[in-house]
């Protein structure tokens, strides 16, 4: 079978086809063809280009011009899920070597880029984009981060799971004070306080989110900060257990160490810290360019390896619990849940945005179904805990 391109129409032809393809169209159809993905193919994960400026673009910019493209309407796929799956497993990103993620990689290696100055890009950015979107997307717990889907049907049952899952990991009972770093919309703090009776003081610098924890923790024993988790080791009193959830992404390697040697500092002796963060299967310094320059600046994955090095001399590993293939079937809950809301949506958020969110959902739920992404949930200790039993 040939695939022939004509200006902004690429048909599939037969053998008998006569017309041909750009050279960079053809490249582009090699290299996907790599995946079992064809240009304007029949299968859901199949490519339609609407516009042959998208090849040049992939070509030049790697899945920062393919993000772009996309959100422009250059290319469609009926199931953007099962296209990523299918790119991340026969790993095609080894054929885009473009200098903007070359520069991206570089600065990563040679900056601090989540030092206090720029840790508020990504709240900026992301977090303080509307309470409206994150309360139709998430669900009633309001939880942005994984769920665990053992024994659930819904994502309410899930997040609901994650949430006893991580107060029984640590051992809450009444009268503990906890510490979370990051805080998130507050429905963790909320939940140990009403659920498992603890006091709770949570740091954040994301005002949106600040301000609907604040609401929603209103009369219980939960402190919430609009301070960056560094200013956290001001607090007088330690702390009997720290917990961080979907944070740790933001740190940045640089701060690793420094972040985990402040949770050691504010923690009481006996006492045990959860760290809960999406993983990478190999060690980088940046986040994917479009990624970067879209959704989350500055925002970073740690690797095994980063993470051991980082709590080398300082904690002592209790437990490391992944279960990575629960973020794909929870960002698909968060994609059905942000489809169904977007006609209330629209008249505040564009169509490009539209497309980007798309992108973002869908590309990271392949991620995880083809295993290049994992979600740990580790317990630490200082090494003065007797013994300690996984809890599933």
């Amino acid at each position: 079978m040939g695939i022939s391109g004509t200006a902004h129409n690429w048909q599939v032809f037969g053998d008998g086809g006569e017309a041909r393809p750009s050279g960079t169209a053809r490249r582009v159809a090699d290299i996907l063809a790599g995946a079992g993905i064809t240009v304007n193919g029949r299968e859901p994960w199949d490519l339609r280009v609407r516009d042959d400026r998208f090849f040049e673009r992939v070509l030049a910019l790697g899945n920062l011009g393919a993000g772009e493209a996309y959100m422009d309407g250059w290319w469609e796929v009926d199931a953007l899920d099962e296209f990523f799956e299918r790119v991340e497993k026969a790993g095609l990103e080894r054929n885009f070597r473009d200098i903007w993620s070359v520069l991206v990689a570089l600065k990563g290696r040679l900056a601090n880029l989540q030092n206090l100055a720029l840790a508020k890009r990504v709240a900026e950015r992301h977090y303080n984009l509307g309470n409206d979107l994150y309360r139709r997307m998430l669900g009633r717990h309001m939880q942005y981060s994984c769920a665990y889907w053992r024994g659930a049907k819904t994502l309410n049952q899930a997040q609901e799971n994650k949430l006893h899952l991580i107060c029984r990991k640590l051992g809450l009972v009444p009268g503990m004070r906890l510490l979370d770093l990051g805080g998130g919309f507050g429905s963790l703090a909320h939940f140990a306080a009403t659920e498992y009776g603890c006091e709770v003081v949570s740091y954040n610098i994301s005002r949106e989110q600040v301000a609907y924890a604040r609401q929603l923790c209103d009369g219980l024993p939960v402190r919430i900060e609009e301070k960056d988790y560094r200013l956290a080791a001001d607090e007088a009193k330690p702390f009997d257990r720290i917990v961080s959830v979907g944070f740790f992404e933001h740190v940045g390697h640089r701060n690793y160490k420094t972040f985990l040697k402040l949770a050691r500092g504010c923690l009481k002796d006996g006492g045990l810290f959860l760290l809960h963060t999406i993983g990478g299967n190999q060690t980088r310094t940046c986040a994917d360019a479009w990624i970067d320059k879209y959704i989350f600046p500055g925002g970073m994955l740690p690797s095994t390896t980063q993470l051991s090095a980082a709590m080398e001399g300082c904690w002592v590993v209790e437990d490391w619990h992944n279960f990575g293939p629960d973020y794909d079937r929870t960002l698909m809950a968060w994609w059905r849940n942000f489809e169904r809301g977007w006609p209330k949506l629209r008249s505040t958020y564009d169509d490009r945005f539209y497309r980007m969110w798309k992108y973002y959902l869908l590309s990271s739920a392949g991620a995880f179904r083809a295993r290049s992404l994992q979600l740990w949930q580790i317990v630490l200790s200082k090494g003065d805990v007797p013994s300690y039993r996984s809890v599933r």
